[in-house]
Formats: C-alpha cells, structure tokens, sequence
C-alpha cells in the first residue's frame, strides 16, 4: 500500500512583505500613469475650448490644499530637470544628484513570476554613478552626489566637437558602474536619451533603447580624444533557468559584484524600491563579506543592529532586516 501523501494544513507564511510592496508599487505606477493621462486630456481640451469663438465656461471643483506626502520611491523633481541641476554648485548639487539613482532591495524572498516578469543581470564591481552629458560635456557623479569624472564623450551633446552629432538643448543620463580595471562605464539603465525621458517607461523598453542606442551613437567605441572612457552595455538575460545560470556562473568581461534582478514592468524610480533587488554570495560576490585593510577576511564579522522600540534589532537597510528580539526583562538589565 502506498503511503499516504503528507500536506500541510495551512499554507507556510510569507518570509517579508517585500512581495506585497512590489505589487504595491506597480499599482502606484499605474496610477500616476491614469493621473498623467487624464492630466494631459484635460490640457487638451482645456487649448480646444480657449481656441472656440465662444467658449462655454469650464467649471471645477475645488480642491482643498492638503500637504505633500513624499512616497517611499520619490520621482525626480519635474520642476529641475538634470540641465539646470548640472549647473547646481557645491552642497546644493550633491545634494539633488544623491538623490536620483534608483537603489535595489536586497532579495529576501523569491518573487512571483521570477521567470516570467524579471530580468537578471550580472553586476560590474566598481563606483555607481549618473553619467550626464550636457552643454558639450560629460559628468559622472557618485551615489554621494560629488563628481567622479568630468571628460568628453561621445554621448549626445556629450563633447565639443562636430563629429558629434545633436542638438544644443538635447541631454543624455545613465546609470553606470566605473569598473576601475579597464576604464570602462558598464551601463545597467538608461534614464534619459538625447532630451527624451525614459523615467515612466518600462525596464524592457528601456534595455531596449540601451542596447540599441549607445553602440549607434558611438559610445561603445574605443576611447579617443573626443572620447575618454569606453561605454559597454552590461548582458541582460530573462530570469529563467538558463539566464540565471548564465549571470551566475558565466564569464564576463568584468569582475562581477552579485546579480541584479529587475521586475520588466517597473518604470525608474530614484530611491529604494522593491521592484529592483540584488543577490550577493560567495560564488558571485568579492564582498560578500568584511575585509580588513589589507584585503584579508578577518576571523570574526561585524554587524551593527539597531534596537527597535518593540525590542527587534533590525539592520539600517530600507526596509530594514529583522535578526532577531530581545525580552523585555533582558532589556531592562
């Protein structure tokens, strides 16, 4: 007789509420797409009617004003775009830029779909960093916001030259990592493209556009003088058996630090967000553990915790990782 088939009789709670936040997040985009559509439905209408010889009178509700509640993934302020931020000085540009890259969780637990809706990619060990080219030059600032590089490329309006071609007023933004061994800016995102916002597209349109529009505009070229540094686009695969195998084992042209997941349905958000995560162990990752000076492990790690007010210690992350609780009487003593 065979034997009988053991289930559980509830289903095994969820380990964080990482996959809840990422649907929520994904509804929020959603909305501020409706919201920017309808917006831009009610301008139009609004130029119709002022344009008709005797318009009729547009009445609308009025609207309390209620504060500004910033969400936890804030969206770059439309009111400063990165032209006039280059132009910030000192604290002030520091200050917006460090502000701007979007920040992946760490992976807690396995998202639904992984195969289906996600993108993994193996990340370049180096500096992150916005590179913006503007005015006929190019600037790489740090996730600090102070300035790494400032040199020409051949990125939009990136050089003073000729040869390079583009309008005045068109900019450039991506999101890199400068793999300090071969010089080069691995690019992982695109932000904006000759003037064009990328910030409300998808991740997928977005690799789209990387991948077909850095090596037409000659950024992938080998350095020369209009051109200091070499642009490589970093592999993205689909996150399913094969690609994942691929980004964790495979070679690639740079020293790898982990793997970065990307939700294909997320648009850029600054700050840190649910819908990009990033994995780290010791097959993939030089630091997945401390160091000490000279590069040796030493014989015992470190972490800080902080003490929450119901007794958890939890680490600084955003969110925060929960390692554990103390007793009431335990903290008393």
């Amino acid at each position: 007789m065979a034997p009988h088939e053991v289930r559980r009789p509830f289903k095994r709670p969820a380990i964080s509420d990482q996959q809840k936040r990422r649907e929520l997040s994904l509804l929020r985009q959603a909305q501020n797409r409706r919201d920017a559509q309808h917006h831009a439905r009610c301008l139009a209408s609004t130029v119709v009617s002022l344009q008709a010889p005797n318009p009729e009178p547009i009445f609308e509700p009025e609207i309390a004003d209620e504060p500004i509640v910033e969400s936890e993934s804030q969206s770059i302020p439309r009111d400063i775009d990165v032209r006039q931020a280059s132009k910030l000085k000192g604290y002030e540009a520091r200050r917006w830029f460090a502000r701007q890259l979007m920040l992946p969780e760490w992976m807690i637990d396995v998202p639904d779909r992984l195969s289906h809706d996600w993108y993994v990619l193996a990340r370049p060990t180096g500096k992150r960093c916005f590179v913006v080219s503007s005015d006929g030059t190019t600037v790489s600032r740090l996730r600090n916001g102070s300035v790494l590089h400032h040199f020409p490329s051949a990125l939009p309006n990136g050089a003073r030259t000729k040869d390079i071609s583009g309008s005045a007023q068109s900019y450039c933004i991506l999101d890199c990592i400068f793999h300090e061994l071969d010089q080069t800016y691995y690019v992982i995102d695109m932000v904006c493209w000759r003037g064009y916002s990328l910030y409300d597209c998808t991740a997928e349109f977005r690799f789209f556009w990387l991948n077909s529009k850095l090596a037409e505009a000659g950024a992938c070229d080998p350095p020369s003088p209009y051109h200091r540094y070499r642009f490589s686009v970093v592999p993205i695969y689909n996150c399913d058996q094969n690609g994942l195998y691929t980004a964790y084992t495979g070679a690639a042209p740079y020293v790898k630090d982990g793997l970065l997941f990307y939700n294909r349905h997320a648009h850029y958000q600054t700050g840190n967000t649910p819908l990009t995560l990033v994995w780290k162990d010791e097959n993939c990752s030089q630091y997945v553990i401390d160091t000490d000076s000279k590069g040796q492990v030493p014989s015992q790690q470190q972490v800080v915790l902080e003490l929450q007010d119901d007794g958890n210690l939890t680490t600084s992350d955003d969110p925060p990782v929960v390692f554990g609780s103390l007793d009431g009487d335990f903290i008393q003593k």
